[in-house]
């Protein structure tokens, strides 16, 4: 039996929902159905069958979360593959292909978006391995899911007659209203999940065979990829030269060897905040809510809160409550933010491409304060972590431990710090912050100057080998 290889997609394509621009915080990082993150979820629910170090495709923005979330939960150390820019599915699966194979071995992928809520985890895993035989004999299977209403957000595949896995006749695309309930009344028919399973080599194989623009742009780009301990940088200007296009569009809607096999596992893709309120536990007035959360004569509504919030005399509404803004909209209209956050980006506002909070190969910091003259961050630095040697032109810096114990390098000095103890950092000082302890250092930086931009650093030092 062929090695599983789990590949997990999580290069922030997907559908926008934090809570106004998807570019500001992916879901996939987010504790939107259970206690752990959506792509913490997606390899916990298929840990069981993995037979390698998953393989991440990511973008640079997201790759030290990515591997800090997987690190939490003691997922083995994963192969994270870096998009220089987003070029959709089927570049991205083969530039996964090439790094499963790139030991020699020939394993059989099991593709995953990692933004799906997968309620039947064991369901899952038993429809892995029911339809293994098939992808290790060269085909190219997905999983259909079994619809339980006329979905138009979805697109269909329609499946040969007959039981289990089988032959796809034919993809078609997200339908009408109409068409969707007359997909539904004739049977065989099932929404298109986006989860794969087949050898690296077949799919390469089918790849080239109609899209070999695609597959000679990322062979280049994987030729060309840098190194950086788990990351695997692949060549911008080869990469950006491949199409861009789905793995449904060059491959699946083509190839002679698609196979499906329907599935019943509590699947939800979770394109919108309402789709929490489909996919959550729901009390007796129908609510569903993430947090801290008071309902009060509110019906069918669903609340997501980083503080405490308070609903009341609500009906069918979504309420979302962050760091970084609130969004609160009707249940059937909630897709409708894209137009704010058009807006947010004419007006050039950073609520559109920036979460308040920014994760480093360190650790993160959250900027709890802003002023012309001033900016206050909340630190926190991983144990054995250490930022670089550094000086800034235009500000100064004042450090407080709340928690922990810092190393502190200023020019010629190094000493520790204690909780309730701090130092100052003057304008041009080489300095550095590190966590010697074992538990996490937790400090406030209250910065100030004429200038606060994060391209104020020199770097002379990094063990994270970054130059600025």
């Amino acid at each position: 039996m062929a090695a599983l290889q789990p590949v997990l997609l999580s290069g922030g394509s997907g559908t926008r929902l934090w809570p106004l621009s998807r570019e500001a915080y992916p879901k996939q990082f987010l504790p939107l159905a259970s206690d752990h993150t959506m792509v913490q979820d997606t390899w916990l629910r298929i840990a069981p069958l993995a037979g390698a170090r998953p393989i991440v495709v990511a973008n640079e923005e997201h790759r030290f979360l990515v591997a800090e979330q997987l690190r939490q939960i003691g997922a083995p150390a994963p192969h994270i593959l870096l998009e220089p820019v987003g070029r959709n599915t089927a570049p991205a699966i083969a530039a996964a292909a090439l790094q499963a194979m790139s030991t020699g071995d020939d394993p059989v992928l099991l593709v995953l978006p990692s933004d799906h809520v997968v309620h039947d985890a064991e369901g899952f895993r038993q429809a892995v391995r029911a339809a293994l035989p098939a992808a290790e004999a060269g085909a190219l299977v997905t999983f259909g899911i079994v619809p339980d209403a006329p979905e138009t957000g979805f697109g269909y595949i329609q499946a040969d007659a007959g039981e289990g896995l089988r032959k796809v006749s034919r993809f078609v695309e997200k339908p009408d209203a109409a068409t969707a309930q007359a997909y539904l009344d004739a049977g065989g028919y099932y929404w298109n999940s986006g989860m794969f399973l087949f050898r690296a080599s077949r799919y390469l194989e089918e790849l080239e065979r109609f899209r070999p623009d695609i597959v000679a742009a990322v062979r280049a780009a994987f030729a060309g990829a840098n190194s950086d301990g788990d990351f695997v940088r692949l060549d911008k200007d080869a990469f950006a030269a491949s199409p861009s296009d789905s793995i449904d569009y060059a491959v699946m809607e083509k190839t002679g060897d698609a196979m499906v096999l329907p599935v019943d596992i509590g699947w939800n893709d979770v394109g919108s905040w309402s789709a929490l309120w489909e996919v959550g536990e729901r009390d007796a007035e129908g609510n569903a809510h993430h947090g801290d959360v008071i309902a009060v004569d509110t019906r069918n509504s669903y609340a997501y809160a980083q503080r405490l919030v308070a609903l009341v005399g609500l009906d069918d509404v979504v309420v979302v409550e962050t760091d970084d803004a609130v969004l609160v909209a009707r249940k059937d209209r909630v897709q409708e933010v894209k137009q704010v956050v058009a807006q947010l980006k004419d007006g050039q506002r950073s609520q559109a491409v920036l979460h308040r909070e920014v994760h480093r190969p360190w650790g993160s910091y959250d900027s709890v304060d802003m002023g012309t003259r001033h900016q206050v961050k909340r630190i926190k630095v991983k144990p054995g972590a250490k930022l670089s040697l550094q000086s800034h032109a235009h500000r100064a810096e004042h450090w407080i431990v709340v928690k922990g114990v810092a190393r502190v390098t200023r020019d010629n000095d190094v000493f520790e710090l204690y909780e309730n103890q701090s130092t100052y950092i003057p304008i041009g000082a080489r300095h550095r912050l590190e966590n010697p302890g074992k538990e996490a250092l937790e400090l406030i930086e209250v910065q100030s100057g004429d200038y606060l931009g994060e391209d104020d650093i020199v770097r002379y030092s990094d063990i994270y080998g970054r130059s600025e």
